[in-house]
């Protein structure tokens, strides 16, 4: 028997679980409260980057995320967008804020349609934006204040091109390749930018 690629259906919260044919008191909204609540923990705070990036480029969120997607958003524009976050504070007992450094590897790509790897390593999207949680004092940070973003932003042919590690990229050589930190206003705008500058350099 083959069993094909289940299409998501976004839900609202509302859904409730049930037994026996019988509606149980709690729904899918407290089970994302409990699981998603904190959004300074390295997990929720990439999906939450993913969120606010989706925001800013107009992408709809009919069709909500697909986790094992060769890459994380495709804009109105058909522009293929890795997101990756980092924060200075985390949720844990803390010594001094985190070193800020960004995970860049290649990757095979997962064929959901014929379940397979593909078998080349390389940067699935066109365009890479890096979301620094910048804020540093503990008892103000929050995470839903996005004046607490900034972004840094890259054409995937900037990393490929790079020759030091193809694996990391930390924050100082990421404010020199991408000509520095943009915000929330003007992050679609960069990303619009970067996407030209992939196209030129990839271009046959």
């Amino acid at each position: 028997m083959v069993f094909p690629r289940v299409e998501q259906k976004p839900l609202s919260g509302n859904e409730k679980l049930h037994f026996s044919g019988e509606e149980h008191d709690v729904s899918v909204y407290d089970f994302w409260r409990w699981s998603s609540s904190d959004l300074l923990s390295n997990t929720a705070r990439g999906v939450f980057a993913e969120f606010i990036v989706a925001q800013a480029m107009n992408i709809p969120l009919d069709k909500g995320r697909v986790e094992w997607d060769p890459f994380d958003l495709l804009s109105p524009e058909n522009i293929k967008i890795e997101v990756k976050s980092s924060a200075y504070i985390q949720s844990w007992h803390q010594e001094k804020h985190t070193v800020i450094t960004f995970l860049v590897p290649k990757t095979r790509a997962w064929n959901p349609d014929k379940s397979f790897y593909e078998p080349e390593s390389r940067r699935q999207a066109d365009v890479y934006v890096f979301a620094l949680l910048k804020h540093v004092e503990q008892e103000t940070i929050d995470p839903l204040n996005i004046d607490q973003w900034h972004f840094y932003v890259l054409a995937t042919s900037k990393l490929d091109q790079r020759e030091r590690s193809q694996h990391s990229i930390s924050l100082n050589t990421l404010k020199t390749l991408s000509g520095g930190e943009v915000t929330y206003g003007g992050l679609r705008e960069k990303v619009l930018e970067a996407f030209v500058i992939q196209r030129q350099t990839t271009a046959p």
